[in-house]
C-alpha cells in the first residue's frame, strides 16, 4: 500500500534539512582547516568521548538562518557551541562544546544561552559537566562593535552556575586548541582541567593582543603552550592526543561520585590483593635524611595498581597530589617529593594541597597523606612569595576537611608545615614508620641557634661539643621514644603499609555512608 503525504511531511523535510546544516558545521573548508591544524572537530570529539549512540543535543537548530524571497530557508550558519545530554561508560553526563570551525569558537548572538543552559542542566540534573574547549568563548571580536552598531559593558552571562557547579557536580574541562579570555576562565573554573599538547594554548589574550598591549612578540606556544601553563598550575592534566585527553575525563569521573550529594563508588573488579605486602618499602628511606628517594615507588606499593592518577605533576613540584584506589575504593593523596626542595612547602605548594583538600572534601574523598615534611621552604625567595600567608591557608583547608583521614608519618614532620598533616581536631587514623623524624625543626637547622651561646664559649673545642650534642639529641629523636609517650599512634613495619591501609579505608567509607551525605560547605573556587 502506498504511504500518503503526511499532515507535516513538509515540517519533517525541513527540520531534516536543518538538522543537516547543524552537522555541517563551519563547512567543508573549515573543517579541513581544522583537520590540518592537527584538531577534531566539536562532534567528532563528542563522539570520540562519548558511548556510542547516546548523544542527545539539545540547541541543533540554533543559528544564523538565510531565507529567499519567498521565505523559504536557504541556509543556516549553526552557532559555534554544541551541548547535550550522553553517557560515559554508562554514566549520563553533560557535554559542552566550542565549535572553531565557525568563527573561531568566539561568541555569536546566540552562544551565550547555550553555554548557560549546559551549565543549568549538569547542575540541576546533578549530573557531572565536561567542557570541551577551543576558542575564546568570550565577547567576540572588535569587528563585533562595527556588526552590532554598538559597545556593551562586560559581563559574564550565566557566571553564577559556572560557580555554582563546583559545589554540585564534577566539572572537568579539556583545553582542545587556542583557549583565550573567557574561554581560559572556563577552563580553570573546573575541577581538574587538561590540555592537549601541542595542539592547544591556554592565555589570557593572546600573541596579537599581547604586542599590542605589551610591546612583547611572543608566539602562541611561548606564550601558553600546555606544558608552559602546566608548570603554572593553569592545567592540572598534560596529554598527547585528544583520544588520550577522553581518556583521562573517563579517568577522572570513574574516581568522583556524580554529584556532592552521593559518595564514590567501589571499582566493580580489583586486580590487585588488599593484604599485598612489599617488604623493598623497608628500604626505601635512607638513612640519610637529606637524601632523596622515589616517591612513586612509594605509590605503586600502596595504592591499586596502575590506580593512581597525578594532578598538578609539573606544578609546584615539591607538594604532589594524586587521585588513587585502594582495594577498590577511591581516594584523595598527599605527599611531598624530596628531590625538591626536600619536599618543603612552597607558597604556590601550599596553594596546589588547599585546592587539592578542597576536592576531596567537595566530593568526599577520604585522604591518604604519606608524610614527609620539613617544613616551609625558607629564605628570601620564600618571604617575597608570601610563603606563610599561603601555607597558613593550606592548613585552613586541612583543618576545614570533614572527610576521613590516614597519615602515614614516612620520615619528616616539622613545623608549622609539618603540623599540618592532618587535622588534629579530630579522629584521623596515624601510623609511623620507623625512619620517622619530627619536631619543632631539624637538629641539622636548630643546634647552632639552640646551643649557640655554649658552642661560642667552647672556643676551640667547638666542634667537639658540637658533634656530642648532636649525639646525645640523636638518641633522643628516636621514634620508638615518641611513641613510649602515646605521641605517635603506632610504628608500623613499612612493608605492611597497604594492608593497614586496605583495612581503614574499608572502615572510611563505612563511617561515611552511616551518616548522611550532604554537599560540602566549602566555598567552591577554581
Amino acid at each position: 500500500m502506498a504511504r500518503g503525504v503526511g499532515e507535516w511531511d513538509a515540517e519533517l523535510t525541513e527540520l531534516a534539512l536543518r538538522h543537516s546544516f547543524a552537522a555541517r558545521m563551519g563547512g567543508d573548508e573549515r573543517i579541513a582547516r581544522q583537520h590540518d591544524a592537527g584538531r577534531l572537530t566539536v562532534r567528532e570529539r563528542i563522539d570520540r568521548l562519548l558511548d556510542a549512540g547516546t548523544f542527545r543535543e539539545v540547541g541543533a537548530l540554533t543559528g544564523a538562518a538565510t531565507y529567499d524571497d519567498d521565505g523559504a530557508l536557504v541556509d543556516v550558519v549553526p552557532t559555534n557551541f554544541v551541548t547535550g545530554f550522553g553517557r560515559l561508560h554508562g554514566q549520563r553526563i553533560v557535554v559542552a562544546g566550542d565549535d572553531f570551525t565557525v568563527r573561531g569558537g568566539a561568541a555569536d548572538a546566540s552562544i551565550h544561552e547555550k553555554q548557560v543552559l549546559a551549565e543549568r542542566m549538569a547542575g540541576e540534573t546533578s549530573v557531572p559537566l565536561v567542557r570541551l574547549i577551543d576558542g575564546t568563548g568570550g565577547g567576540g571580536s572588535v569587528k563585533t562593535l562595527t556588526d552590532a552598531g554598538r559597545t556593551y559593558v562586560p559581563y559574564n552571562p550565566g557566571w553564577d552556575h559556572v560557580v555554582a557547579n563546583l559545589a554540585r557536580v564534577p566539572v572537568i574541562a579539556c583545553a582542545l586548541g587556542p583557549v583565550a579570555g573567557l574561554g581560559a576562565a572556563r577552563l580553570v573554573s573546573s575541577h581538574v582541567a587538561i590540555g592537549v599538547r601541542g595542539i592547544a594554548q591556554v592565555f589570557v589574550a593572546g600573541p596579537a593582543v599581547v604586542e599590542a598591549g605589551m610591546g612583547e612578540s611572543v608566539d602562541k606556544e611561548f606564550l601558553g603552550g600546555i606544558d608552559v601553563v602546566a608548570r603554572a598550575g593553569t592545567v592540572d592534566l598534560v596529554v598527547d592526543t585528544e583520544d588520550a585527553a577522553f581518556d583521562a575525563v573517563r579517568t577522572v569521573l570513574s574516581l568522583l561520585p556524580p554529584n556532592t550529594s552521593t559518595l564514590p563508588v567501589r571499582a566493580a573488579q580489583v586486580d590487585d590483593e588488599p593484604g599485598r605486602r612489599d617488604a623493598t618499602l623497608r628500604d626505601l628511606v635512607p638513612r640519610d635524611r637529606r637524601a632523596p628517594y622515589d616517591v612513586r615507588r612509594l605509590f605503586a606499593s600502596v595504592f591499586d595498581l596502575g590506580s593512581v592518577l597525578e594532578l598538578g605533576q609539573t606544578f609546584a613540584r615539591s607538594t604532589v597530589t594524586a587521585l588513587a584506589r585502594l582495594d577498590g575504593w577511591p581516594v584523595a593523596v598527599l605527599a611531598s617529593d624530596p628531590k625538591f626542595y626536600g619536599g618543603g612547602m612552597t607558597a604556590d605548594g601550599a596553594d596546589k594541597l588547599a585546592r587539592f583538600v578542597d576536592l576531596a572534601e567537595t566530593f568526599h574523598l577520604p585522604v591518604v597523606h604519606l608524610v614527609d615534611q620539613p617544613g616551609f621552604v625558607i629564605g628570601s625567595t620564600a618571604e617575597r612569595s608570601g610563603t606563610i600567608r599561603h601555607g597558613a591557608r593550606a592548613l585552613a583547608a586541612v583543618y576545614q576537611s570533614t572527610v576521613p583521614w590516614a597519615s602515614v608519618l614516612v620520615r619528616r614532620v616539622f613545623g608549622v608545615a609539618g603540623a599540618g598533616h592532618r587535622p588534629h581536631h579530630r579522629y584521623s587514623y596515624r601510623i609511623a614508620w620507623p625512619s620517622g623524624d619530627w619536631g619543632s625543626l631539624p637538629v641539622e637547622g636548630g643546634l647552632e641557634v639552640a646551643f649557640k651561646r655554649m658552642l661560642a664559649d667552647a672556643g676551640d673545642d667547638a666542634a667537639r661539643v658540637k658533634a656530642e650534642i648532636a649525639a646525645e639529641l640523636e638518641a633522643v629523636r628516636s621514634p620508638f621514644r615518641t611513641a613510649e609517650r602515646f605521641l605517635v599512634d603506632d610504628v608500623v613495619d613499612p612493608a605492611e603499609t597497604r594492608p593497614l591501609l586496605t583495612e581503614w579505608v574499608e572502615s572510611a567509607y563505612s563511617s561515611m555512608a552511616t551518616h548522611p551525605v550532604t554537599p560540602s560547605a566549602v566555598q567552591p573556587r577554581p
